[in-house]
């Protein structure tokens, strides 16, 4: 029996094709979000499944979860993202206790139990000024892409203050900035720095290691660092930190079956 996860992310959808009964990963998918997310996750589905010889007849539950997890009609039901990436890093990292998870609109900060259960979680989804948009408008407006952002960062020697708490506010900070004659590699430096610092504040002082960096900004070089020094601890990144979500919806999507 195969199932499948779907996260209807902010900026992508993600899917995840699961073998229920022996828990393998058949096939995943992404493609960036639009306006019609249902159509848009429907076609994804649909080409995951032909590339893997099935059909919709051979699906035993589809779960949805992500930003809008709401639009995905065809879903057998939805579960929030913080319980589906809580499942997905647990089923990449065992020992994970911690999960970072940095999205284009919000970021989560999720405590587990010792049996991978979500114990608590911190959300910061008002101030984009701690998202991924707040990468991509500083990568736009420096002319560069995200992948470009971490190479930047690297060349700083005096990582600049970025104070603003909106997204607005720091994109006119930047220009000022730049106006000065600040070194845009100073620049990435200080929104990556200021990024991980509101993921600090979200955390408090409880924080238990292993902590794992999960989502689309985890991919985001040099990202990962920053968290790891505003942390003050290892900030491990799991493979393909952007399905995770998705992951986890198809391995609870398993276990409804009674397979998983």
């Amino acid at each position: 029996m195969v199932v499948a996860g779907i996260d209807a992310g902010s900026r992508a959808v993600k899917i995840v094709l699961l073998d229920a009964h022996h828990g393998s990963v058949l096939s995943k998918k992404m493609v960036d979000q639009g306006v019609e997310q249902e159509a848009i996750a429907s076609g994804l589905l649909d080409q995951a499944l032909h590339e893997t010889g099935h059909t919709r007849a051979h699906l035993g539950r589809i779960i949805a979860t992500g930003y809008g997890r709401n639009q995905i009609n065809f879903a057998d039901s939805t579960v929030t993202e913080i319980t589906c990436h809580a499942k997905g890093v647990r089923r990449l990292a065992a020992d994970a206790m911690t999960i970072v998870e940095i999205g284009g609109q919000d970021s989560k900060l999720i405590r587990l139990d010792g049996s991978g259960l979500v114990r608590d979680f911190a959300m910061n989804d008002r101030c984009a000024a701690g998202t991924g948009r707040f990468l991509e408008v500083v990568a736009a407006r420096l002319g560069t892409g995200l992948e470009g952002l971490g190479e930047m960062a690297r060349k700083s020697l005096s990582p600049a203050v970025i104070s603003s708490m909106c997204v607005v506010f720091a994109e006119t900070e930047i220009v000022g900035l730049l106006a000065t004659g600040a070194d845009p590699a100073d620049i990435v430096a200080g929104v990556q720095a200021s990024i991980a610092k509101r993921v600090v504040a979200m955390a408090g002082r409880n924080v238990d290691d292993p902590v794992y960096f999960t989502g689309g900004v985890a991919m985001v070089p040099g990202m990962a660092e920053a968290l790891a020094q505003a942390l003050g601890r290892p900030v491990n990144v799991p493979q393909e930190p952007q399905y995770t979500g998705a992951l986890g919806a198809a391995l609870i999507a398993a276990g409804e079956t009674g397979r998983g």
